[in-house]
């Protein structure tokens, strides 16, 4: 199975500079293949092995979504009960855990780190508000599976690391998973490491439950192909009951499918600081694959993931496995002239002038600050633009020094979302990405 592997990955990780990988291949319940290429640590020369644990970043929706599925089939919860929104000031609708496990609960996009140095965004339920109302879209939210992992410690009584641990891993034999800010063993992980090639330290968010599990990749390739005998029948069903989110998949409860033609391919990546993710399992041919890398740059793990794909499920692409919502670019066509508004940050309402100028471009004024950036539209919105500018909050002052726009005109006003984010991480540690409310009318 998968000759030239060795060679290929160690081509792979020098290509992209990653420091590490671990690929591992399951058939009906059992590891066929489990190998590792490269640095665990580069600075003692540590090697990974097929037993060392990778951070997972997202790839932990699935193991959250399973132990909810889990305390719902044991009567702990309901998947269709409403789940209230802790930073929402107006409650029309609150989206159900079912919602909520679909990335349809209405909510922004978010994430933000805590790195141990006193810097990091104190709360997070400040940002659980509705951009649009529940079940109407596809939004990826990883602060939906904050709140169902706070939904899942007040019904189990535990709190999140050992409810997953008792529900999921310890039922599964899957002794070397974990949740949590740091891995405890029993084999010892990788390292974490920027794009730029810098140690990323041990580091917590305020969603655990989208973000911070760990495994090997042996064991994460048969979690992948397993969890289902956790659940019944009707409930495993539901996992894969997939809302489209474009032609070529959807998604179920924690877990990415594909539709259209060959055989179902269930997925999840995940990617964050120092991470790089991704398990698929095909049910129909009891066939698992895990790839995991140390690096912030998910080049190397794209790379061997199509060639691992290639010769085992040639019929598996990629569009069946990368949940990219479709909003194709447009000219933008908003008329030359000024809009005043507002963005709604948690701290407070933060006046902003915003200038369509002449050849697509566009200016945005903060207090005494601007800047002018390339402007264009999409099938979404009417407007977007990426501006070198801070939004001057404390929340954003942490670690997101850029702002983006997404606006739609509508009913003479631009409305939609500021983003304060960071791009990227060479220079060092991954960014904060924090969404806010934005209201901007003609001036």
């Amino acid at each position: 199975m998968l000759d030239g592997l060795t060679e290929y990955c160690t081509e792979a990780l020098a290509e992209h500079g990653c420091p590490s990988v671990s690929v591992a291949v399951a058939e009906r319940g059992a590891v066929v293949l489990a190998a590792a290429y490269g640095a665990a640590d580069v600075a003692t020369g540590r090697p990974a092995t097929p037993d060392t644990a990778y951070g997972l970043a997202s790839v932990t929706k699935p193991m959250t979504a399973t132990a909810v599925c889990h305390a719902a089939d044991e009567g702990l919860l309901d998947l269709d009960a409403p789940v209230p929104l802790p930073g929402a000031d107006h409650r029309p609708a609150a989206p159900t855990v079912r919602q909520l496990l679909q990335h349809r609960g209405g909510l922004g996009p978010y994430y933000a780190w805590d790195y141990g140095d006193g810097e990091r965004v104190p709360d997070p339920d400040r940002y659980t508000v509705p951009f649009r109302t529940p079940g109407t879209g596809f939004g990826y939210a990883n602060l939906g599976y904050r709140l169902l992992g706070r939904l899942l410690e007040r019904a189990t009584g535990q709190d999140l690391a050992t409810c997953v641990r008792e529900r999921v891993f310890a039922p599964l034999g899957l002794t070397g998973c974990h949740l949590g800010r740091t891995y405890p063993g029993p084999a010892p992980s990788a390292l974490r490491y920027s794009s730029g090639g810098r140690v990323y330290p041990d580091y917590g968010c305020g969603h655990p439950g989208a973000t911070l599990g760990w495994a090997p990749a042996g064991e994460l390739a048969l979690f992948a192909q397993s969890y289902d005998r956790l659940l019944k029948p009707e409930t495993a069903a539901a996992v894969r009951q997939a809302l489209p989110v474009n032609e070529h998949l959807g998604y179920g409860l924690g877990w990415c499918l594909s539709s259209g033609d060959g055989p179902l391919v269930q997925s999840h990546g995940g990617g964050g600081p120092g991470v790089a993710a991704m398990t698929l399992v095909i049910p129909e041919r009891a066939l698992s694959v895990a790839v995991l890398t140390n690096s912030t740059d998910k080049a190397a793990r794209d790379a061997i993931l199509r060639h691992v794909l290639a010769e085992l499920a040639p019929d598996c692409t990629t569009e069946s496995i990368t949940p990219v919502t479709p909003d194709p670019p447009r000219p933008m066509t908003l008329p030359e002239g000024a809009w005043t508004g507002r963005i709604s940050a948690p701290e407070r309402e933060v006046p902003v002038t915003l200038r369509v100028l002449p050849d697509r471009r566009a200016e945005l004024r903060l207090a005494d600050t601007s800047a002018t950036a390339p402007a264009d539209a999409s099938e979404a919105w009417d407007l977007r633009a990426a501006f070198p500018l801070q939004l001057p909050t404390a929340d954003a002052r942490i670690n997101s020094p850029e702002l983006v726009l997404n606006l739609s005109l509508v009913e003479g006003a631009l409305t939609g979302v500021a983003h304060a984010c960071k791009n990227g991480d060479a220079e060092g540690r991954l960014g904060n990405f924090l969404s806010h409310p934005c209201r901007l009318e003609p001036a």
